[in-house]
């Protein structure tokens, strides 16, 4: 036998000598009840959770309505049927600038117009009146033979007074109506119908307003002088 055969006969014997030992070999002692079995490790929950650090509660400081403190007046013709647009602009101007002061005022015609309004109603009572009684009234007045235009008038009476009538209201509601939409914020106009000619656009309404209120936050005038948010120190 060469020596390749003889190994492979030794590791045959070694194999079986192996077998026949665990064959007849005792099986091995279970372990007894007092014996606790291994746990798994429990999980350390605290690694896991996260660091909680003490919050400074923030403070919510409301800030006061940008118009607060600031006043709008818009004056203008009654008689001229602007109250619908000066109540629209109105509640335009308190939505853009909350807390803002709008006031609504007539704007009154010029002292011209406003004296002969006085005298056309005495006029108005004069015509009808020799309309009515002139065939009296006259004579009274030294006039014996009436004007052609009075016998024009009587022909027709009942038209000659509402014709008269309704012309002096006419004339009463033009000379009333002075045609003006002025808008001041705090005191100086910044819109002016009289001398514009149209209304005030919206866009150019809230520019406007909008420079004031934020030249008078920051305690400067619209001419630049400081203003002192202190009334104590105003006064001095």
């Amino acid at each position: 036998m060469d020596g390749s055969q003889i190994l492979l006969v030794s590791l045959l014997i070694i194999i079986f000598c192996t077998d026949v030992v665990n064959l007849f070999s005792p099986p091995p002692h279970k372990p007894t009840s007092h014996q606790h079995p291994l746990l798994p490790p429990k999980p350390q929950s605290h690694l896991h959770q996260p660091l909680e650090f003490p919050t400074q509660k923030q403070s919510t400081i409301v800030p006061p309505p940008i118009g607060i403190g600031n006043t709008v007046n818009i004056d203008f013709c009654s008689s001229c049927s602007y109250r619908g647009t000066a109540v629209t602009v109105k509640k335009m101007v308190e939505l853009a600038f909350p807390g803002i002061d709008v006031v609504l005022a007539n704007y009154p015609p010029s002292l011209t117009k406003r004296m002969v309004s006085k005298v056309i109603p005495v006029v108005q009572v004069g015509i009808i009146a020799i309309i009515v009684a002139g065939e009296q009234i006259f004579p009274k007045m030294g006039i014996m033979t009436p004007p052609p235009w009075f016998y024009s008038l009587r022909t027709n009476r009942f038209g000659s007074i509402a014709s008269t009538w309704l012309i002096e209201n006419f004339i009463q509601t033009f000379l009333q109506s002075s045609g003006a939409f002025e808008v001041s914020c705090n005191g100086e106009i910044i819109f002016s119908k009289l001398k514009e000619n149209r209304f005030p656009g919206e866009v150019e309404l809230k520019d406007q307003i909008g420079r004031r209120i934020e030249n008078t936050r920051y305690g400067k005038d619209i001419d630049g002088s400081v203003l002192s948010k202190n009334p104590q120190v105003a006064e001095a």
